[in-house]
């Protein structure tokens, strides 16, 4: 068993408390260094659960940073999106599981063989990590696909990629929140991790295709990934209370 729960349908269209708001906030840690991203940490003072390590964290700070995460009590969303040939991927998730990440993305479009043999290898330990498989960026709308030589829509092919993902062991999703409804409505018991997350008011930045905390919860995701919002505000304490407060009203 988790020491985490994923939220359950119920759970999804109820109404939140403030506590369960905490729960389903993903605090994206994008800082160069370890020791920058634990003193954000502490200049939160409490106010989330949940954090993000993605790529450039990971590797400025290795598996430590999320050990220390975990050692403090927090739960953990790690970010590589792995996406290589089937058995070296397979080699990384056992690499990484043991670090305690309750969460985990590898990328969808790296096919059928690659998602089967990384959810064969999570499998193979007593608590794994979720698998999450990333179906389109949320910094890509449907001309950056075009050049990439997909012709589909973002939201055809999310729909795509997931139900691929599905159908060889993995039911946890990473995709932007205008797919949140539909990959809800195809596999309603699926884990959605949305990031593209934006108050009202908030800088876009790179993002594409993105949502409001409220938005993104009545499509259905899951947990909500917040990074510059919070990361960036002046007091990034009370940027995630008020996040959490939206939450806990839609």
């Amino acid at each position: 068993m988790h020491d985490w729960e994923v939220p359950t349908r119920s759970r999804l269209t109820a109404p939140l408390e403030t506590s369960e708001a905490r729960e389903r906030l993903i605090v994206a840690l994008d800082f160069p260094s370890g020791q920058e991203a634990l003193n954000f940490v502490d200049r939160l003072d409490g106010t989330c659960r949940w954090f993000k390590v993605g790529l450039e964290l990971f590797l400025a700070a290795g598996g430590s940073i999320v050990e220390t995460l975990r050692n403090r009590g927090y739960s953990v969303f790690l970010d590589l999106k792995f996406h290589d040939i089937p058995n070296t991927v397979a080699g990384a998730v056992r690499s990484v599981a043991p670090l305690g990440a309750q969460l985990l993305t590898i990328h969808a479009s790296g096919g059928p063989a690659m998602l089967a043999a990384a959810a064969e290898a999570a499998a193979g330990f007593y608590t794994p990590p979720e698998l999450l498989a990333v179906t389109v960026l949320t910094s890509m709308d449907s001309a950056q696909l075009r050049a990439t030589g997909v012709a589909a829509s973002p939201g055809d092919q999310a729909m795509l990629l997931a139900k691929m993902a599905f159908a060889n062991g993995i039911d946890g999703f990473v995709c932007s929140p205008e797919e949140a409804a539909g990959l809800r409505a195809a596999m309603p018991g699926s884990t959605l991790v949305t990031p593209g997350i934006r108050p009202a008011g908030a800088s876009v930045g790179d993002q594409k295709r993105i949502a409001t905390p409220a938005a993104a919860l009545a499509a259905g995701a899951s947990y909500l990934v917040v990074g510059r919002p919070i990361t960036q505000a002046v007091d990034p304490a009370q940027a995630a209370i008020a996040i959490l407060e939206e939450m806990a009203r839609s």
